[in-house]
């Protein structure tokens, strides 16, 4: 389904994560000893599911024939008081969208497959390489 690497390179907890042809930068903020220079592990997770979340109601639309337009969704979280994580997506489109497509959208933002992962959860497993 998908694979990546992460190697560290550099000070402190940078790290270059890479996927195919493509990389990007985790670190943590200053205020947690890190550089800042990319993104929190967390920002990395959110980023997952607005990447799924725009992706699939892009697909979603282009399917329905509807316009969007510019699609922005803003995800943030937060420790609930079980401290459970909690996360809150807002949708945005630029094109007019009348109620009833509006709330198509919200419907199939509930069963995007990231979504439906985080959700449920899943099997980690761990292993020592050589």
């Amino acid at each position: 389904m998908a694979q990546v690497q992460i190697v560290s390179d550099g000070p402190n907890y940078r790290h270059q994560i890479h996927s195919g042809a493509h990389a990007l930068v985790a670190d943590e903020p200053a205020s947690l000893g890190g550089q800042g220079a990319g993104f929190a592990p967390f920002d990395l997770y959110l980023a997952a599911l607005s990447a799924c979340t725009a992706i699939t109601l892009r697909m979603h639309a282009e399917k329905k024939g509807w316009e969007l337009g510019e699609f922005r969704a803003e995800l943030s979280s937060r420790r609930d008081a079980a401290d459970r994580l909690v996360v809150h997506r807002v949708l945005h489109a630029s094109a007019p969208l009348t109620d009833a497509q509006w709330a198509r959208l919200l419907e199939v933002v509930e069963k995007t497959p990231v979504t439906k992962v985080m959700r449920e959860g899943a099997t980690i497993t761990s292993e020592r390489g050589v």
